[in-house]
């Protein structure tokens, strides 16, 4: 769709540009919370309580045939059964399952956002797999040697802070090679999704490693789950280098891709939720991450893919920050790093329309908090101010226009006159449009209005796309701002509008292919094109069309003052 819509726009910004030239003038509820601290225990493979998770063994969720079909990322061994225990926490805005072998998250569900797939049974949206766990711990303690977490059971234990909040989850336990800590300390607030991982491993040798499993891909909680799902990416920052993401279908299935280097945060992504271990500080960040792919289970669509992230021990202890949540843009933007590129707009485009996406986001974002108004009404208003903005120079581009027109009978006559010798053809052509205070660039610079809101148009494109804060949002009877319009209504009166638009344009003017072209085509075009895409995109274009309607309306009333076509017996006044 991306590169689709690209080359569309691109195709149209041609027709702008080139037409005077071809043409020359002639996508089951959510478990129910336990209270915090409270644990289920049952034995291993028997179904736990209703409202708790049921949580299979590692083993068992690396077989789970519905995600893991035809897959070549090796599954995990199953360990001897073991007693389960599940402690559920309600801490930033999420609610974690934590389970004690391991003492990893198994599920988090974020608050405040709705599982929006058509049926769907849950609440909010559940950002893992049930098929998988959050995060899943090993230590490198010596070439051959590595201790697994999510075979060792250990003891939970959860601390409060002032109130009833939860402040930490602590979990102990023993391995062969000594005592091991995980501890889970949660960031106050209602929507940080932040939380601190802090651990030990008791007589950890020197040159000791912390290897961290991101999950091997996000559950999709969007009306079009196709779409969400060929967004599942692993990225990472390095220090001093840009973000680095890589799309699961991009993936090699054949060997590891390895990086290495001061990373300062990796993450796995879809469309709008992520998860990302981020380093607490400059000096202990992560220093490599590996990542692998797995087979597709249809065309372009990777369900499965491996991401390890490495960590030094510092005398047995390590400690990172887990962010799971949405891809809001302030709460990444506050946490720095540039962490709020971890979804970059414009795919194979980002380097062109990243800029221009980013101005755009940071302009909604400052009309919506400034005011309060719903988001379709912020693209309403947006889509005024950009028109008024561009309006002095559509204003001089039209009017120059008006000029060029009125020149054609002299510039004809020059063209006749000086057919054989192009030296006194362009020397001649030169003094007229000095004479009337206009240069050869002038038939080029009209075109300049029609391409200024290009970049603005294709923004908006992958803001759609990519922005969780339009999700969802409703407005007038489109259930959906990033969604086509159920009935369509948009896209045909965007069309519509443009066509009034070009109508009153060609009224007096000569009607040359050009105009034709521009008039009757385009509209129709960009009507056909813009069909599918979302009903938020169709509001803001439309809404410009009907403010240049009045200024169209003025200039086509000055061309028919001027009376093109007759004789200028002196200098066009601007």
């Amino acid at each position: 769709m991306d590169r689709r819509f690209f080359f569309a726009l691109l195709l149209t910004a041609l027709v702008v540009v080139g037409t005077p030239f071809l043409f020359p003038s002639t996508r089951a509820k959510a478990p129910q919370t336990v209270a915090a601290g409270d644990s289920v225990r049952s034995p291993a493979g028997a179904q736990a309580p209703s409202g708790t998770p049921t949580v299979a063994s590692p083993g068992a969720m690396a077989a789970a045939p519905a995600m893991r079909a035809d897959t070549s990322v090796p599954a995990a061994v199953a360990p001897a059964p073991q007693v389960i225990d599940t402690t559920a926490v309600t801490a930033g805005g999420n609610v974690y399952h934590f389970v004690n072998v391991g003492a990893s998250p198994v599920s988090v569900r974020v608050a405040g956002y709705a599982d929006r797939r058509p049926g769907a049974r849950d609440d909010e949206v559940q950002l893992v797999r049930a098929d998988e766990r959050l995060l899943r711990y090993r230590f490198v303690v010596g070439p051959g040697d590595t201790i697994a977490l999510d075979t060792v059971p250990m003891r939970a234990e959860v601390v409060r802070g002032e109130g009833a909040g939860v402040r930490e989850v602590r979990f102990t336990g023993n391995t062969a090679r000594g005592g091991v800590a995980i501890t889970y300390r949660f960031e106050p607030g209602d929507s940080t999704y932040l939380t601190t991982v802090a651990g030990r491993l008791d007589n950890a040798p020197a040159g000791s490693r912390l290897l961290v499993d991101l999950p091997r891909g996000l559950s999709s909680a969007e009306v079009d789950t196709l779409d969400d799902l060929r967004h599942l990416s692993f990225s990472y920052r390095i220090e001093d280098r840009d973000v680095e993401s890589f799309a699961f279908a991009k993936l090699d299935t054949a060997r590891a891709q390895i990086d290495t280097g001061a990373i300062s945060w990796v993450a796995v992504r879809n469309k709008y939720f992520l998860a990302a271990l981020l380093s607490v500080d400059e000096a202990t960040p992560f220093r490599s991450v590996r990542m692998r792919g797995a087979k597709p289970v249809s065309k372009n669509v990777v369900l499965d893919a491996q991401a390890t992230a490495a960590m030094p021990l510092d005398q047995g202890s390590f400690a990172f920050q887990l962010y799971a949540g949405p891809q809001k843009y302030e709460r990444l933007n506050a946490l720095g790093r540039d962490l709020v590129n971890v979804n970059p707009y414009g795919g194979w485009f980002a380097g062109m329309v990243q800029p221009f996406a980013t101005i755009v986001m940071r302009v909604l974002l400052w009309l919506k908090q400034t005011t309060m108004l719903s988001y379709g009404w912020v693209l309403v208003i947006f889509g005024v101010l950009i028109r008024l903005a561009i309006w002095p120079l559509n204003q001089s581009a039209m009017r120059s226009s008006i000029r060029m027109q009125r020149l054609q009978p002299e510039m004809q006559a020059i063209q006749t006159k000086y057919a054989r010798d192009p030296e006194k053809l362009r020397e001649a052509m030169m003094r007229l449009y000095a004479d009337h205070g206009m240069s050869p660039f002038s038939p080029v610079m009209g075109c300049l209005p029609m391409l200024i809101p290009m970049p603005v148009l294709f923004a908006l494109y992958f803001v759609f796309q990519n922005t969780i804060e339009f999700r969802g949002v409703p407005f007038m009877w489109m259930p959906d701002l990033t969604l086509k319009d159920p009935f369509y209504i948009t896209p045909i009166f965007m069309g519509l509008s443009m066509l009034l638009l070009s109508w009153i344009g060609m009224r007096g003017a000569p009607q040359t292919p050009q105009t034709k072209v521009m008039g009757y085509a385009m509209p129709a075009m960009m009507t056909v094109l813009f069909l599918n895409f979302p009903s938020g995109l169709n509001l803001y274009y439309a809404v410009q069309n009907v403010v240049a309607l009045p200024q169209q309306w003025l200039l086509s009333r000055e061309r028919a003052k001027a009376g093109i076509g007759a004789p200028v017996l002196g200098k066009a006044k601007a």
